[in-house]
């Protein structure tokens, strides 16, 4: 049986879990916080630096999300394929712009809230913010003509990087209303029905979220 180390309110286990759930794959979910004591520890003995998620395979331990996703389309494959079909170069393109420049800004967004007042990074934080900027200029752009990231008929790699990546991003720096296409396509994230089970099970932990919430999605 497979095991995944996740929070249900971490971008990069949603981004795991939806390849998990898009194809029904049995697994355990090993749940991370303060009183799993015994899932921490398992989860150091398996990958030292302590970042989750992490997929468990037996004696075989995989981290980082995208490489899961790609594990289980090749070890673990279902009717949906996430990487494996498709322009293989674009759906990894797109997977690293959806991580470097969409969701690590937003964490330093984040990290940066949660620092005390007298050591936060105003500068870093303006440059957080030019990066998603572009970011979404680009995405807008790239995206046109697009129900999927990649341009395909189905979700793949890219969306499911795209999927919380985008979800946080507009709480953290709102996607201006003129990017039309780009609000469209994260609107369309949302109902889908792997990211859509993402989100309820990350609504009880919305309060920890330290930009506050908005009173939507």
């Amino acid at each position: 049986m497979l095991e995944l180390f996740a929070h249900p309110f971490s971008s990069y286990c949603q981004k795991a879990l939806i390849a998990l759930y898009a194809n029904d794959t049995p697994f355990t979910f090993r749940l991370l916080g303060p009183d799993q004591l015994d899932t921490a520890t398992e989860l150091a003995r398996r990958w030292p630096f302590g970042q989750f998620p992490v997929l468990a395979d037996g004696a075989r331990t995989v981290p980082e999300a995208s490489i899961i996703i790609e594990y289980l389309d090749t070890h673990h494959p279902g009717t949906h394929r996430f990487v494996s079909e498709g322009d293989t170069l674009e759906i990894r393109l797109l997977d690293r712009v959806f991580d470097n420049r969409v969701m690590t800004p937003v964490q330093k967004l984040v990290g940066n809230a949660m620092r005390p007042f007298d050591k936060r990074d105003p500068t870093g934080v303006e440059e957080a913010r030019k990066t998603l900027d572009t970011a979404y200029a680009w995405l807008d752009a790239q995206l046109a003509g697009r129900i999927w990231a990649a341009g395909g008929d189905t979700p793949t790699l890219a969306d499911c990087a795209a999927a919380p990546s985008l979800f946080y991003a507009d709480w953290a720096h709102p996607i201006p209303d003129s990017y039309a296409t780009l609000k469209a396509y994260r609107a369309h994230l949302l109902a889908w029905a792997p990211f859509a089970r993402c989100v309820e099970e990350a609504r009880p932990y919305r309060h920890v979220f330290p930009l506050g919430t908005p009173d939507r999605d």
